[in-house]
């Protein structure tokens, strides 16, 4: 868990109003007691997650890809090769929608705009260190061309919901 108690509070404040600002249909799935604090959400996802990233082309067709998500501070963050059509999209359009789903124990949905965290087209996002940090702890720090195979965003969601109908087994598994 890498998140503080500002993050965690943030997190919360997201997970809250997205639920409550949500359709009956969804709230009729997803209530309390079906889905999980930011608290235990951090515990659950550690480690890489696979993602689905959905994000659009010139035309507003939809595409969908998968992609390693890591939730780092309260957010999703996710890496690409630079020459990749989801990156091309991303650079013109950066609002996109994740989902990591396990079966039917989790499901975790987000929308929002990324940021690039590591430099392309200007400086770094400023905790780029750390997470660069991170990252090669992962992959191994010669697991690529850090500086032009990759590029690697972070999700800023402007709304997030969790489905997890037993977060007790997913926290204590």
């Amino acid at each position: 868990m890498r998140e503080t108690a500002d993050e965690l509070g943030e997190l919360q404040t997201l997970l809250d109003v997205s639920l409550s600002r949500s359709t009956s249909h969804l709230r009729s799935i997803i209530d309390r007691q079906t889905t999980a604090t930011a608290a235990q959400l951090v515990e659950v996802l550690t480690g890489m997650c696979v993602l689905t990233l959905a994000t659009v082309t010139a035309t507003g067709e939809p595409r969908i890809s998968g992609v390693d998500g890591h939730f780092l501070h309260g957010k999703w963050h996710f890496g690409t090769a630079r020459s990749a059509a989801k990156a091309r999209h991303l650079a013109a359009r950066p609002a996109a929608s994740v989902a990591h789903m396990r079966g039917e124990d989790l499901g975790v949905f987000a929308h929002g705009r990324v940021e690039i965290l590591n430099p392309q087209h200007g400086a770094p996002a400023d905790d780029w260190p750390e997470l660069l940090a991170y990252f090669k702890s992962f992959y191994g720090a010669d697991g690529f061309d850090w500086d032009n195979d990759v590029v690697y965003y972070r999700l800023h969601p402007q709304w997030m919901t969790v489905y997890a109908p037993d977060i007790a087994k997913l926290v204590d598994g």
